[in-house]
């Protein structure tokens, strides 16, 4: 997709109706929680996250989507693929500057240099007890990326017109050296997206199939 088309498509993403937890659960893991499962109580203990789910063009003008790949770290999401972005720290202006910041800090991104589509629709994480805030934007030119080599193990480009057309498969993802979950993911060059990046990911391709 030329960024010439997917400029003149961005009235449509910022108006159309966003599917919800119609698209995100096609990749939700078996055990997850639906969001109308979701009590208040639940969603003020939360910890707050924000992410971008950032398009930019080659340098051909073909748009592409940023993604990276985490360390490796004692945690649940060592070493997954995710969108950039992290908890909001103090200075922040709400949670929309969070993911902006965060996105510079972890692919070099500037802030500046991003125009705001919209928010997507947020995200319960069951396993770390996140309740994620997601955006998407874009920008004009391709950013010249750097990675925090303190977070990021490398940054990933997927291609647009690749991902509009991904299916989603089935596999074993090891969880710890005795566990494994059999669940939906997006694959890519040898990469599995799955859990709550792919859940939101999944959102953004029925937005985008339904206006491009």
């Amino acid at each position: 997709m030329h960024i010439r088309d997917f400029i003149k498509s961005v009235p449509q993403l910022q108006s159309t109706a966003l599917p919800g937890w119609s698209a995100q659960s096609k990749l939700a893991p078996t055990e997850r929680l639906s969001m109308s499962q979701l009590t208040p109580q639940m969603i003020h203990k939360a910890k707050k996250a924000a992410v971008l789910a950032l398009c930019y063009p080659d340098q051909e003008g073909q748009m592409h989507l940023a993604l990276i790949e985490r360390n490796s770290y004692q945690g649940v999401h060592s070493a997954q693929i995710s969108f950039p972005g992290g908890r909001p720290e103090q200075g922040d202006q709400g949670l929309l500057e969070t993911a902006l910041r965060e996105t510079q800090e972890e692919i070099g991104c500037p802030s500046c240099q991003v125009m705001m589509i919209r928010p997507l629709s947020e995200l319960y994480i069951p396993p770390s007890q996140f309740y994620v805030h997601p955006f998407f934007g874009y920008t004009l030119e391709t950013p010249l990326f750097k990675k925090d080599d303190r977070e990021v193990a490398q940054i990933l480009e997927l291609p647009l017109k690749a991902f509009l057309i991904s299916q989603i498969t089935m596999a074993e993802i090891p969880i710890d050296n005795l566990t494994t979950l059999n669940v939906p993911v997006y694959e890519w060059q040898g990469h599995r997206i799955w859990g709550a990046t792919a859940m939101m990911m999944s959102e953004l391709q029925v937005l985008l199939k339904q206006v491009v």
